[in-house]
């Protein structure tokens, strides 16, 4: 039987705020066609993505993102940071090695003694982080946790590679979880992992396996390695397989879910998905088009973005694939009125503002 949020329940944790961070400029697809061999019609009709944002300035890193969701998402939720027992970053383009980056948030965003730390699962991170992040909050040992999912592409895209470099863009996504016993919050959710995926998408060199050197750097491995067809049929197969799989284990049909909050990874992707599962599109979230593809941020973008269209007690689905392979999917139900959490934070902009083509 399904959740209804009305009713008494075991406690969950509950998505109780979300806000995301965006750099100021705006890569559209004119001036890459300036940089590379591509044009606007091609990236359009290829990948759906209009535009992306790009993180300029010196000494400017993936934490410098995050930091401003989540300082957005305190004020915005009225939440003091010593409230907050536990801050998760799902990230694949740290500031440093060491220190992690949710080590560095806490700091600019005056956490102190806060148990903090980071996941990489590529592009599943956010789905990932959720499962830790949530099982603070349900067990008791956090009443407010924040999951953030940040990441700065722009560093390790090669500009000269249209296969990559039309894909992503920077930006960062934040949201607070806490304990509800109304149905609301995370009813289940799936991982997934096959490493054999790795040579389908991959940074070759920086790690402990191939250390940096001026050898790695003059032999460009240190931006990402793409294979694109073989990463979109693995990507549509298994993404839609998980997505199966929970609903059926909650007796979930289409009907009964009111968004479908996929990663945002290519239009096609998205459609062929929502085609096998007989999704309509008007359910299917998508910024793509405004913000590319940002990999652990996408998700939580997506609701930032359609926050003022979320009702209390929507039933949602979430849905990420990465580099790995990893991937997995999630069945949540939503815990407040977005248009009234939007219009007070001086965001009622709907998701429809910039729609995509």
């Amino acid at each position: 039987m399904l959740l209804r949020p009305e009713r008494k329940g075991p406690v969950r944790a509950a998505i109780t705020g979300v806000h995301g961070y965006l750099p100021d400029y705006v890569l559209g697809n004119d001036e890459l066609a300036r940089m590379v061999d591509t044009t606007d019609q091609w990236i359009t009709e290829r990948t759906g993505i209009k535009e992306r944002r790009i993180l300029k300035g010196e000494g400017l890193g993936t934490s410098h993102m995050a930091a401003e969701a989540v300082r957005g998402l305190l004020a915005k939720t009225g939440t003091r940071p010593e409230e907050i027992d536990v801050l998760v970053c799902a990230t694949i383009t740290p500031d440093f090695v060491l220190p992690s980056t949710a080590n560095l948030i806490c700091d600019m965003v005056g956490m102190r003694h806060v148990g903090s730390f980071d996941i990489q699962a590529a592009c599943s991170g956010f789905v990932y982080g959720l499962d830790v992040a949530s099982q603070f909050v349900e067990t008791g040992r956090a009443k407010k946790a924040i999951l953030v999912g940040a990441d700065k592409m722009s560093n390790m895209i090669d500009y000269t590679d249209r296969t990559t470099c039309v894909l992503f863009g920077d930006g960062a996504g934040a949201v607070l979880l806490e304990p509800s016993d109304t149905g609301a919050g995370l009813v289940d959710i799936e991982l997934h992992s096959d490493g054999s995926g790795m040579k389908h998408i991959h940074q070759k060199a920086g790690g402990s396996r191939l250390p940096p050197s001026a050898a790695t750097v003059e032999a460009r491995m240190h931006y990402l390695y793409l294979n694109g067809p073989a990463v979109f049929r693995a990507a549509t197969e298994r993404m839609s397989a998980s997505v199966r799989e929970i609903m059926t284990r909650n007796n979930l049909t289409i009907d009964d879910v009111n968004w479908f909050v996929p990663h945002q990874a290519n239009k096609r992707i998205l459609e062929a998905i929502a085609d096998r599962l007989g999704i309509p599109h008007d359910k299917v979230m998508m910024t793509l088009q405004k913000y590319g593809n940002t990999t652990a941020a996408t998700i939580p973008l997506c609701l930032w973005d359609y926050e003022s269209k979320l009702k209390t007690g929507d039933r949602l689905v979430f849905a990420a694939f990465g580099g790995g392979f990893t991937w997995g999917s999630a069945y949540l139900n939503w815990a407040y009125d977005g248009a009234k959490a939007a219009k007070a934070a001086g965001k009622p902009r709907a998701f429809s503002e910039t729609p995509a083509e």
